[in-house]
């Protein structure tokens, strides 16, 4: 965690020197200024601000977990990735004429390597928490979700429950925003920390904690491959916003911010979001 919140601090101090720096107008290049260039080759005036809309079938690589319904995950019967993940990317692709390749990642340390540039994009159902903003980008939100407590189906304790009673144990995802959402709503516990949402539903199931804190899409995923074994009794934070990561200064930015508000008004992502439960993004208000 020490390496992680060091190297956002770096990051943010990168990115305060090139503010102004980006792809220029007159090569069209996906290039970032380097630091020691930024006073002599990176001219704001320059800085793209058009989207590429086709990207002449270029391969985009796309970080997934893998574990994480229902966003992706592997299909128990089939063996096959699915999840809304890979539907999105794959109409994104079609508008934007680029190729999606998905990349299973771990989740520990997937900001870094965003930041590193290690992947073109990370999908994931990511949180647009703020400090984020310093290490990567983010695109325009795809969904809103709460933050819900997940138990066994049996339980009978209350949110208020789980609060006052310290023998109740609550786990979450190391590094997500769900675990700082665990970590404050419930001061006096010590949240136990899992590689992956995954291995705390498989903890819960096993009695080895008491709740799991994670989005409300998420339980509704876990829920699924789990019937009449597991439910969520409340919600623990709401209004989250989900987008996807792409490394600093990233010329995809733009592309499938298009591509996504062209589905925002064609339907399309809205009959992609329902299919796989996943809220649609409220309208803006009239002027």
């Amino acid at each position: 965690m020490k390496k992680t919140y060091l190297l956002v601090s770096l990051l943010a101090a990168a990115a305060l020197l090139l503010a102004a720096c980006g792809p220029t107008a007159t090569t069209g290049g996906t290039e970032n200024c380097p630091v020691a260039e930024v006073a002599t080759a990176c001219p704001v005036a320059e800085v793209i601000t058009e989207p590429v809309l086709d990207l002449g079938g270029k391969t985009i690589t796309i970080a997934v977990e893998n574990a994480y319904p229902p966003f992706n995950s592997i299909d128990a019967t089939t063996g096959e990735a699915v999840g809304w993940d890979y539907d999105i990317f794959r109409e994104i692709c079609t508008r934007l004429n680029c190729v999606p390749e998905f990349k299973q990642a771990a989740w520990d340390g997937i900001f870094p390597a965003m930041a590193a540039g290690e992947y073109d994009v990370l999908a994931d159902g990511v949180t647009t928490y703020p400090y984020r903003y310093w290490g990567v980008d983010f695109s325009v939100p795809y969904s809103l979700v709460s933050q819900q407590l997940m138990v066994r189906a049996d339980e009978t304790n209350t949110l208020d429950d789980f609060v006052a009673d310290s023998e109740l144990k609550v786990g979450s995802q190391i590094a997500t925003t769900n675990y700082i959402a665990a970590s404050e709503y419930f001061p006096d516990k010590e949240i136990q920390a899992y590689s992956e949402f995954g291995a705390a539903t498989l903890a819960l199931l096993a009695g080895d904690i008491d709740g799991v804190v994670l989005d409300d899409t998420a339980a509704a995923g876990f829920i699924g491959e789990h019937p009449g074994e597991l439910k969520t009794i409340g919600a623990v934070k709401t209004g989250d916003a989900l987008a996807f990561v792409f490394p600093p200064y990233s010329d995809l930015v733009n592309s499938v911010n298009a591509a996504l508000r062209a589905m925002h008004d064609d339907g399309t992502l809205a009959e992609l979001n329902q299919r796989w439960g996943l809220s649609v993004p409220p309208e803006a208000p009239a002027e």
